[in-house]
């Protein structure tokens, strides 16, 4: 109630006061609270060797969402050694128990081939299991994977379907490809004006690919007006983040 600030005001330090409290009997689920806390560094000093040691008893115990996070700290290197292969073991006990995020995130290492051989249809199973839970990125995964034909026959109305899904939910990388779609016309009526306005959404979210297809599309003057400083600021955008073809593209026009 403390971390929430549901009946008293919110106050991460007499949550985590709490929570040590019930954690050091061995109450599973205030184990795993206190390792998010020790992660996040809410209510103390953000500590991710201290997150794992509560993450791991939680684990111990069974809880999927402890199982899932810890699985995550191995797969970053985050208080332990970066380990593909112990991050796959504790998604594994994550997924056995129907864990949404665990599926997602099993599925794409399957893709990948990290920690595990990769293995395309298996890649499908996963993500398809997550993404009827209603996950967004594993429904942005599987829609491209039919997209591509990637451990499926090449379906782009599976495509569509799925990418739709994760789009719904505002998934950034989701618009973006949807953008490239209608860009293409791979399985839909080419449409211009269509891809850029899923393009400007990924790209106000942040995202570099989508900033550098919207500035192209206005140097191009490709569904929109042709305006080269409105090019240079999406190229720039994405150039800050390090994305390539954006400072190739923001250089061109300097030149």
């Amino acid at each position: 109630m403390y971390h929430e600030g549901k009946g008293v005001a919110q106050d991460y330090r007499r949550a985590v006061k709490w929570l040590r409290l019930s954690a050091e009997q061995g109450f599973a689920e205030a184990q795993y609270n206190l390792g998010v806390m020790y992660h996040k560094g809410e209510g103390v000093v953000q500590d991710y060797r201290r997150a794992v040691k509560w993450l791991r008893l939680s684990a111990e115990q069974g809880v999927a969402e402890a199982q899932y996070t810890l699985g995550l700290m191995y797969y970053n290197g985050e208080g332990v050694a970066q380990d593909y292969r112990r991050a796959v073991k504790w998604f594994r006990l994550s997924v056995e128990q129907g864990f949404a995020k665990a599926q997602c995130i099993l599925g794409l290492m399957y893709y990948n081939g990290e920690g595990v051989a990769q293995d395309h249809p298996e890649a499908v199973k996963w993500l398809r299991l997550s993404a009827e839970q209603g996950v967004a990125e594993a429904q942005y995964s599987l829609g491209w994977m039919y997209k591509n034909g990637e451990g499926v026959a090449q379906d782009y109305r599976e495509a569509m379907k799925w990418l739709r899904l994760s789009v719904e939910q505002g998934f950034a990388e989701a618009q973006n490809t949807l953008g490239l779609i209608y860009y293409n016309g791979e399985g839909v009526a080419q449409d211009h004006p269509e891809a850029v306005k899923w393009f400007r959404l990924s790209a106000e979210q942040g995202f570099a690919e989508a900033q550098n297809n919207l500035g192209l599309m206005y140097s191009t003057g490709e569904g929109v007006a042709q305006d080269y400083r409105e090019a240079a600021k999406w190229y720039r955008l994405a150039a800050e983040q390090g994305n390539a073809k954006a400072q190739h593209n923001l250089g061109l026009l300097y030149f």
